[in-house]
């Protein structure tokens, strides 16, 4: 007899099926592709920041200086510069006529720049690239020459040393700051709603007030916001418009160096270096408070 050997059968249905692959889990850390920050970039970036901190740094210590003349470092501590802001007439009046001013600029900026924006958001071609550009120029014009031209004019029209004619002027200067906010917030709009809303039975002006201003409303407050303080800091302009009864707290501040020596002017300044910064932090803590949406499993 011969031993036979028995070779293993493969069966019919084919070869045996393969071990399924586990996907491989990339570890969290750096995206490929994307190098650090250099140490010179950084050291950079923080040599800019201290440039323009630095003024500050000698500013409010000067505002609680006893001495009355400008002397650093402060001589002693005192709340006099201070006391004199808020008691004399002068200071108050110019403080008054800035915030006025400033938020009736930005009221007329927010208003027209969100409807420019919305209006520019659904036109395409040459015309809206034009009318973008048009809006854009007096951000990147000199002060001076807006000065001159808003002069020219407001004289003609009798506005110089007045109440609008500051707001006008301002206005016209943050109009550029809105269009920008508003139709970035505009970028991730979908026009396919305000379709369902009209649908629906809803006017235009309903449905820009219940869907269009509630997704963009963001945008809006920043752009008020930067209107906002482009109007309470400007100076070239208001130098231009100013009059006897009627001038804004940085041509008061101007005339505290100019024409006397004052150190009122330090504590006015902190207070406008303090004013501006709690109001730019306004977008960034409404960016910061977005609810967040959890998923449902």
């Amino acid at each position: 007899m011969t031993a036979t050997t028995e070779r293993p059968t493969v069966g019919t249905h084919g070869p045996a099926p393969r071990r399924a692959q586990t996907p491989r889990v990339r570890r969290a850390g750096r995206r490929p592709g994307l190098d650090a920050v250099p140490w010179w970039l950084r050291l950079l970036a923080a040599a800019v920041a201290l440039f323009f901190v630095l003024p500050t740094l000698f500013v409010i210590p000067m505002s609680f200086s006893s001495s009355t003349t400008f002397s650093f470092p402060p001589q002693g501590f005192s709340l006099d510069l201070y006391r004199n802001f808020f008691t004399d007439p002068v200071w108050l009046t110019s403080l008054r006529n800035s915030v006025f001013v400033a938020t009736a600029a930005a009221v007329l900026a927010t208003v027209v720049g969100t409807a420019a924006a919305v209006g520019l958001h659904a036109l395409t071609g040459r015309v809206a690239g034009l009318a973008r550009t048009v809006l854009m120029i007096s951000i990147v014009t000199p002060g001076i020459v807006v000065a001159v031209a808003v002069y020219v004019s407001f004289l003609r029209w009798h506005l110089v040393g007045s109440f609008w004619g500051y707001t006008l002027a301002h206005a016209a200067i943050g109009v550029p700051f809105v269009v920008v906010s508003v139709t970035s917030a505009l970028g991730g709009f979908d026009a396919k709603l305000l379709r369902a809303a009209a649908s629906l039975g809803a006017s235009p002006w309903r449905a820009f007030r219940s869907v269009t201003l509630p997704l963009i409303s963001r945008g809006v407050v920043t752009g008020a916001v930067f209107a906002f303080v482009t109007s309470f800091d400007e100076v070239v302009i208001a130098l231009f418009l100013r009059s006897p009864t009627f001038q804004t707290l940085p041509v008061q501040m101007f005339n505290s160096v100019t024409f006397e020596v004052d150190p009122t002017i330090a504590a006015s300044s902190s207070l406008v270096v303090t004013v501006v910064t709690v109001i730019c932090l306004v977008p960034l803590l409404l960016s910061r408070t977005r609810p967040s949406r959890q998923e449902k499993p």
